[in-house]
Formats: structure tokens, C-alpha cells, sequence
């Protein structure tokens, strides 16, 4: 059976949080952006109806809405944090930007336990994700494709007929649309997207209908 990919919107962002798993209840956190208390409590009320075990803490990227609830995560099941080490720096900026959007930072992340590299297998339970290397949006964003099923969580990359925003440091727009035309379009029209913010949606829609693409 293909992974489920379960979808938590969280914070003033509008984050969308993912929690991948598959029949052996073993699971991958991606993004966990959890912010208010009862955001904590509903993912963590979630993982344990369902009887799930946290194997993997990931970020696609380290922009802070999407590492709001790495601490959390971490702390309460003893997960090790993991990203593509060109974005360490923007983990390091979080607790400056959140500043900057005059927000508290929450409690910090911890650093990263290990780092992705581009093209490796991220396998927990019996699911299999692909690693694939997106920036533009931020330095080194990472994508991740579930062959089995056709599903790709795409962070900020692409999104329902449009792109992540591509003017905060490290972004890029040129190198935004080559990791989208380059990495994502090939993948084939019937993969469905899942976006770090907004709706679900296919590379064949975003083919036929993303205005910047």
C-alpha cells in the first residue's frame, strides 16, 4: 500500500505540517510548524489516536514557520533533527527573522543530528522518499518523492498555480524555476503535489495552468 500523508495547517503562516506513515505505524514529521500550545496538542493527539511511532524529524527547508515545532517534536519523541546542511544558516537566522515579524521565536530548534544529501532515500516503515534537491526558494530546499503512489512533498517550491516567493536571502528566482522545469516536471503529470502552504495539486495541473511556469 502507498504511503498516507496526513496534512496539519498550523501557525499565523499557514504552514502546512505532514505526517507520512504506512501500515507498520512507523512515521515521518515533516515541517512541523506547531506553534500555540493547542496546535502541539492536536498533532500530538493525532499520532497517538492512531497508534503512530515518530521515526524521522525533517524539514524540507528552515524558513521559521516551518520549524516552529522542531523542538517540540524532538523533545517528546526523541528524534534527531534532519536537513540538507546548506540550510543551516537559515535555521540559525530564525530567532532574527521572527524578530523581524515581530513574533516570539518559541522554543529554539535543536540543531541538526544529520544531514540530507541530494538523492538519498529517506525509508521508514515501508515507504521510500527520494531526496531531491529544490532551491531557489531558499538555498537547499529538498523535495521529497514517493515513488510508490506518485507523491511529492514539495516544501515552498511549488504550490496550486504558483511558486514560493523567491526574494528573502537565499532565494532565487532563475534557480527556482530550473529546480521546478529540472527536478519536479519530469516526475510526470499524474504525481500529486503537497505544498507547505495551501492546497494539494498535480504536476500535469501546474503544467497546464501555473502562470509562471
Amino acid at each position: 500500500m502507498p504511503a498516507t500523508i496526513v496534512i496539519f495547517t498550523f501557525n499565523p503562516f499557514q504552514e502546512n505540517t505532514y505526517i507520512v506513515f504506512d501500515e507498520t505505524k512507523e512515521c515521518a514529521i515533516i515541517d512541523p510548524g506547531c506553534f500555540e500550545a493547542h496546535e502541539r496538542i492536536e498533532l500530538d493527539k493525532f499520532i497517538q489516536d492512531n497508534e503512530l511511532k515518530p521515526v524521522r524529524l525533517i524539514n524540507t527547508h528552515c524558513h521559521l514557520d516551518h520549524v516552529f515545532g522542531n523542538a517540540f517534536v524532538s523533545r517528546t519523541w526523541e528524534l534527531e533533527l534532519e536537513i540538507h546542511k546548506g540550510e543551516l544558516p537559515v535555521l540559525e537566522a530564525v530567532p532574527q527573522i521572527a524578530k523581524f515579524y515581530g513574533m516570539p521565536s518559541g522554543e529554539l530548534s535543536p540543531a541538526p543530528g544529520r544531514f540530507i544529501e541530494e538523492g538519498e532515500v529517506i525509508a521508514f516503515g515501508k515507504t521510500k522518499m527520494e531526496a531531491i534537491l529544490t532551491p531557489g526558494h531558499s538555498p537547499a530546499s529538498l523535495s521529497f518523492y514517493i515513488r510508490e503512489g506518485g507523491l511529492l512533498l514539495a516544501g515552498d517550491v511549488l504550490f496550486r498555480e504558483g511558486i514560493g516567493r523567491t526574494d528573502l536571502p537565499g532565494g532565487d528566482y532563475d534557480t527556482l524555476i530550473a529546480s521546478i522545469k529540472d527536478k519536479l516536471l519530469p516526475l510526470g503529470d499524474e504525481v500529486k503535489v503537497f505544498p507547505g502552504h495551501g492546497p494539494s495539486t498535480t504536476i500535469g495541473h501546474e503544467r497546464r495552468h501555473n502562470p509562471f511556469l
